[in-house]
């Protein structure tokens, strides 16, 4: 059995002065696995009967182009746009959009902030930078973008729920229920929306309309909730009138004025304004026709009385 495990010859043991040196600084160390083959190859590189092979020189000119031509790329900043040109023409192209839960927002505006220039790669989209242009759309609250490979990006919004409608220096904005400014006026389908006017509407506009809510019949007819002074409400009804609320007991001013329109139909009659701040008296102030023929009714009694008088 010893025989069989250690037949080596002469020959396995002449070593020439060559490979002595080649392998002389390695006595006495082990190499790892991985790093024996190199070693080997660093070291035939010294021998004297060494001969490159075919096509070397080639080969070297070719890597030293290629890598200079990857520096450039990366020094220059173009490694973005070398990797979406490759990929695209691999199959990566993004050719579908989809969008889910956009209801107020252009899908143009939508396509536009993602950027796609028909020809991006999925791979080098960046869907972080895309998710935070559409963002910052005026309708969006939140929104998330998926790479659905191969060429497809979902887009998921929630938008933004509007509430009134602010006038503020002659121009309409579209609110949220605590105020804040979605975006202006520009879908006729938000003129049913309450219209809120004065300093401090925006902000109080919520709690005031929640309780309004309580009178459905004369909440139907608000065409303008207007703030006056930041301390009470103003209501311009659909037919002009406007009711002056007072600064407290509202609720009892409304019930008053409700009362009166039910038992005198109030509303209908030729008035501009009807003062609910004094809690003792509601004052009318009639419009100008109102006021003439109340005057020419007042002549006519007047005329009246006096041929009564006579005869």
């Amino acid at each position: 059995m010893f025989a069989l495990k250690s037949q080596r010859t002469d020959f396995d043991r002449r070593v020439s002065r060559a490979d002595y040196d080649r392998r002389g600084f390695l006595d006495g160390y082990v190499l790892p696995r991985w790093l024996r083959k190199p070693v080997r190859l660093a070291a035939r590189l010294f021998d004297d009967d060494f001969q490159a092979p075919r096509f070397a020189m080639t080969i070297a000119s070719v890597g030293l182009f290629a890598a200079s031509a990857m520096y450039g790329t990366a020094a220059g900043g173009h490694t973005p746009a070398v990797l979406q040109a490759i990929t695209a023409n691999a199959g990566f192209a993004i050719e579908q959009v989809r969008v889910n839960g956009q209801k107020e927002i252009s899908e143009i505006d939508i396509v536009g902030a993602l950027e796609l220039d028909g020809s991006t790669s999925l791979i080098g989209f960046d869907a972080f930078a895309a998710r935070a242009r559409v963002a910052a759309l005026p309708w969006v609250e939140s929104v998330e973008i998926r790479k659905v490979y191969p060429g497809q990006v979902d887009v998921n919004l929630v938008e933004r729920k509007p509430f009134a409608l602010l006038q503020k220096d002659g121009d309409l904005s579209v609110i949220e229920e605590d105020g804040r400014v979605i975006a202006p006026l520009t879908n006729m389908a938000h003129l049913d929306l309450p219209l809120l006017v004065g300093a401090g509407a925006d902000m109080r506009a919520s709690q005031f309309i929640g309780e309004m809510a309580a009178h459905p019949d004369l909440a139907s007819q608000v065409k303008a909730y207007i703030r006056v002074a930041d301390r009470r409400w103003d209501l311009m009804l659909k037919n002009g009138v406007t009711l002056r609320l007072p600064e407290d007991g509202m609720e009892a001013a409304i019930d008053k004025v409700l009362r009166a329109d039910r038992e005198q139909g109030l509303f209908g009659k030729d008035i501009l304004a009807v003062d609910l701040r004094q809690s003792d008296r509601m004052v009318l102030k009639m419009s100008p026709e109102a006021v003439e023929q109340r005057a020419e009714a007042f002549k006519e009694r007047a005329k009246r009385m006096r041929a009564e008088h006579r005869i």
